[in-house]
């Protein structure tokens, strides 16, 4: 499992929807690596996982930018930036790869990419906003 305690951030709303994420992300992980399927049923269930993905990051990361405006978090604007990326190269990859044949090269370097967006963002990112809710200066 690619999730970490140490990745909490100490806002229970967030670290849950990070765990699921983080969930989610490992069984795509877990297909993409595997040899028990065929292209065809690993080209279905990343298709799903990434279904899945594109909806619950919406919700997500609305969730989280609610929380910075509440707390007039001042790295909002670059926040929200970083997030409106991620969902952009989360539908350019799937346009990308429902137009063809399962490509391995294609989910490879897509999956590594997100990984380390995902782990970084949380752990770098998504901590500042803990810190500053933490340290009283949310007024």
């Amino acid at each position: 499992m690619i999730w970490r305690e140490n990745l909490k951030i100490g806002i229970e709303e967030i670290d849950q929807q990070h765990q699921e994420l983080f969930k989610r992300f490992n069984d795509f992980i877990e297909v993409v690596r595997s040899t028990d399927y065929s292209q065809e049923a690993k080209k279905n269930k990343i298709t799903k996982t990434v279904d899945f993905l594109n909806e619950y990051v919406i919700v997500h990361f609305d969730a989280e930018e609610k929380i910075q405006q509440k707390h007039n978090y001042p790295h909002y604007e670059e926040h929200h930036q970083a997030h409106e990326d991620f969902k952009s190269d989360l539908a350019n990859f799937k346009e990308e790869f429902e137009k063809q044949a399962y490509d391995e090269d294609l989910v490879q370097e897509f999956s590594g990419r997100i990984l380390t967006w995902l782990i970084n963002h949380v752990a770098d990112e998504d901590q500042k906003i803990a810190n500053h809710i933490g340290s009283g200066n949310n007024e």
